[in-house]
């Protein structure tokens, strides 16, 4: 039986995606030869920030691009920002079945404790990895290892659940089960070309694969 659930933050739990892309177009409006359009941020998001920025504008100074981004981020996170459907009430099944739960995510600290608040999942979460936390970002396995260890959680009784490629490639170099969410908007055919353990239309679907029964599901 699973012990232990990690989750990606962004696009898996915590719906940022729209909030993502506005960010991005914001701050790379007029910084690049070609302008950047929906088709391109998408398909790149689930990278850490600098690498995305570092790639779409071709420099390799950004400073002055994150700050942008994130600033505008900031001031609009509370009015784009939700969490996906049945994702509260699993999180509360999960936690009160005494399965532990961490987050590893590419985000910042201050962003991810922002998300988790405001859609009400903080006090479901034992542990929280973020990209300032470790050297090597998704899909190094060392943001999962590190949640591991701090929630004392073994392998074969972990799983990662993600939205990316980077998250299923991270689950399967630490050796945990890989759990893809279709509604990602990359699309369901692309995560099953990294052959995730289980790939979810529903967040309730995660509940029999973690050994507890379903939730009916409501509108």
């Amino acid at each position: 039986m699973i012990q232990t659930v990690l989750f990606d933050l962004d696009g898996t739990i915590v719906d940022t995606n729209e909030l993502i892309v506005q960010s991005f177009l914001h701050s790379l409006e007029g910084q690049t030869p070609e302008p950047i359009t929906r088709e391109i941020i998408i398909p790149n998001m689930g990278r850490p920030l600098v690498e995305q920025m570092q790639m779409f504008s071709g420099r390799e100074e950004v400073e002055e691009l994150i700050t942008k981004y994130r600033t505008f981020n900031l001031s609009k996170h509370d009015e784009l920002v939700r969490e996906f459907p049945h994702v509260r009430e699993v999180m509360g099944k999960l936690h009160a079945s005494g399965i532990k739960i961490g987050i590893v995510t590419s985000k910042i600290r201050q962003t991810t404790l922002m998300g988790l608040k405001l859609c009400g999942l903080d006090s479901f979460v034992s542990t929280i990895v973020t990209v300032e936390d470790v050297k090597e970002p998704k899909p190094s396995p060392e943001g999962i290892l590190a949640a591991m260890k701090t929630l004392g959680a073994a392998r074969e009784t972990t799983m990662m659940v993600g939205d990316s490629h980077y998250d299923i490639e991270a689950a399967k170099n630490a050796g945990v089960t890989a759990v893809g969410v279709s509604w990602s908007w990359k699309g369901r055919s692309y995560l099953e070309k990294y052959a995730p353990d289980y790939l979810i239309d529903d967040m309730n679907e995660l509940l029999p694969i973690a050994g507890l029964a379903a939730e009916v599901k409501a509108d």
